[in-house]
Order: C-alpha cells, then structure tokens, then sequence
C-alpha cells in the first residue's frame, strides 16, 4: 500500500531572501533607488492601462467593425450586431466584454436583449494621447526638414 505524505515545510533559511555580500561585488552595495525618484511610467499606470485595454480592444477587426457599426447606426441588441459575423453568438459576446472592459461600449439590459451603445469618453482619451504625440512629431518633422533644407543651401552656396 503507497502513502503519500504531505510536502515538508521549506527551511527557514531558504524562504529569506539571499543576502550580497559586497567586499565581493562592490558594485552590489546600493539595489534600491533613492525614495525621491519616481517613473512617470511607473507611477502613472492607471492612465497607460486604459489606453492599453482601447488599443487592445481595437487590435482586432471584428471588435472594430462593431465599433463602426455602433458608432453609424446607433445601439443595437447583440443579436444585430452578431448577424453580419460567421462566428456564435457566445464570441460576440466575449468581444462585446473586451470593449465594455475598455469602456468603449456600454451594455443594458432591457428584458431578454441586451442593447449596446457606443461610448466616446475613452476614444476621446486615446485620441487625445495620439494627438500630443503628433504634435510633438510634426514639430520634429519640421526642424528636421528645417536642419535639411539649410544643409542643400550651404551646398548649393558651396566654394
């Protein structure tokens, strides 16, 4: 007859973090940063992790054509929205709650339909972040075809 006898608790010493000696690796003394310094990536996560869960929710096609579908037509059961898909009802589910997570659709109930309505606070959001960046691109853009354009005059000016 086998037995089976329960794991043994793990030694004290090993559930403690190892230690660094450093007379053997100088460069080890300090890990930690100092407790002033912050990432702004870091720190402000809540911000990068909705435009994570928009972006996400629009990286595929079917969530974007509901979106479109949403936004020209207006709210719709998720019967009409599965209809025009070759794929089951329980998947155009599942990419519904992918948007709802990311707050692009919103979903009621209303008896035994669920109607969805496209909400453009978090598109909005993405939209904005997409547009600091482009201003801060095309300003590089134009010094860059600023740099280029006096570099061709001091050529074509040459000795």
């Amino acid at each position: 007859m086998l037995r089976f006898s329960h794991p043994r608790p793990v030694p004290s010493r090993l559930s403690q973090p190892p230690r660094i000696d450093s007379t053997r690796s100088p460069h080890l003394t300090s890990l930690s940063a100092p407790s002033n310094i912050g990432n702004c990536m870091v720190t402000n996560r809540q911000p990068q992790m909705q435009l994570n869960a928009i972006f996400g929710a629009l990286a595929d096609p079917t969530r974007r054509a509901i979106v479109a579908r949403l936004v020209e037509r207006g709210p719709a059961s998720v019967g009409d929205l599965a209809r025009p898909f070759r794929v089951s009802r329980p998947a155009i589910s599942k990419h519904l709650r992918v948007l709802e997570r990311a707050g692009i659709v919103s979903r009621t109930r209303d008896g035994r339909i669920n109607r969805c309505r496209y909400d453009g606070t978090r598109m909005r959001e993405a939209s904005d972040w997409i547009a600091s960046y482009r201003t801060f691109w095309q300003g590089q853009l134009d010094r860059f075809a600023e740099y280029l354009g006096s570099g061709q005059e001091a050529v074509s000016s040459g000795p």
